[in-house]
């Protein structure tokens, strides 16, 4: 089945005039925000001038790979026949954003019938 062709999103005013909002915001891409930010309506960094210092992909391409919340991407295992058995005492579950020293203090750390964390072997 053929799917509808999404036009542009045309609005009239309360005037009778028809106001095209992503042709306006196409126009208006390169021109700087208001306030302090030191951003354009694209989301690029500018420097002194309005000069685009550092475009918004780089922007969110370091900010996915600085960010302590990123998830990692990892390869999934083929499952073939039977799952393998795991210790649980040689491997670490982390969760997600958590880094390894943190999942190894966090298991250095257990909870007694009272509900009070206490260090392992104590």
């Amino acid at each position: 089945m053929a799917m509808k062709q999404t036009g542009r999103k045309q609005y009239k005013s309360m005037q009778g005039k028809v106001v095209d909002m992503d042709l306006l915001r196409q126009r208006n891409e390169l021109t700087p925000a208001v306030g302090n930010a030191r951003v354009n309506a694209r989301g690029d960094e500018l420097g002194p001038g309005g000069k685009i210092v550092k475009k918004r992909e780089d922007v969110m391409k370091q900010y996915y790979t600085d960010s302590p919340q990123a998830v990692v991407d990892e390869a999934p295992t083929p499952r073939t026949g039977e799952p393998k058995a795991t210790t649980t005492s040689t491997t670490t579950t982390r969760r997600a954003g958590q880094t390894k020293a943190q999942a190894k203090v966090e298991e250095e750390w257990i909870e007694d019938e009272d509900g009070n964390f206490i260090k392992k072997g104590e």
